[in-house]
Formats: C-alpha cells, sequence, structure tokens
C-alpha cells in the first residue's frame, strides 16, 4: 500500500473523491487565489498517491499474469518509482 507523507495508508477511493471535490470547486473559480493555491497544491499531492497506488496495482497484476515458456506462472520482483509520491 501507498503510505503518505504522513505515514497513514492511502486509500485509492477516498483520494480519488477528495480529488473530484477539489477540481470541482475549482471550476467553480470562487476561491480567493490563495485558497486556490492551497487546493491546487492538495489536488497534486493526491494525483501522485493515486499514480502511484494505480503503478503499484499494474506491477502486481503484471507479475500475476506472467507466464514463462512452459506456461506456468512466474513470479518476477518489482520495483517502483517512489519519486511519484
Amino acid at each position: 500500500m501507498v503510505k503518505t507523507k504522513k505515514n497513514s495508508v492511502f486509500q485509492f477511493e477516498k483520494g480519488l473523491q477528495e480529488l473530484e471535490k477539489i477540481v470541482e470547486q475549482l471550476e467553480r473559480g470562487n476561491s480567493t487565489l490563495e485558497d486556490s493555491l492551497e487546493q491546487f497544491s492538495r489536488a497534486v499531492s493526491l494525483l501522485k498517491d493515486c499514480q502511484l497506488t494505480l503503478k503499484k496495482a499494474e506491477q502486481k497484476v503484471k507479475i500475476l499474469i506472467n507466464t514463462d515458456t512452459n506456461q506456468k506462472p512466474e513470479l518476477l520482483p518489482f520495483e517502483v518509482n517512489e519519486e511519484l509520491a
């Protein structure tokens, strides 16, 4: 699971919901510049966490479906680029 900077476990669905709410608020254009920048900063952080979570899930799926020449499942190690977080 993806850990956020506060060392708590990131929940993809909740993060995506929060990101959608921020986008709606920014699209309304009723916020001050300062509030908009704070919201944008939070949105960027959420986006990075979502992308990292999806990348890890994609790698797990690739590992699970990868087969060797004998059509037997072959487990392979994977590494995640933590720079996205």
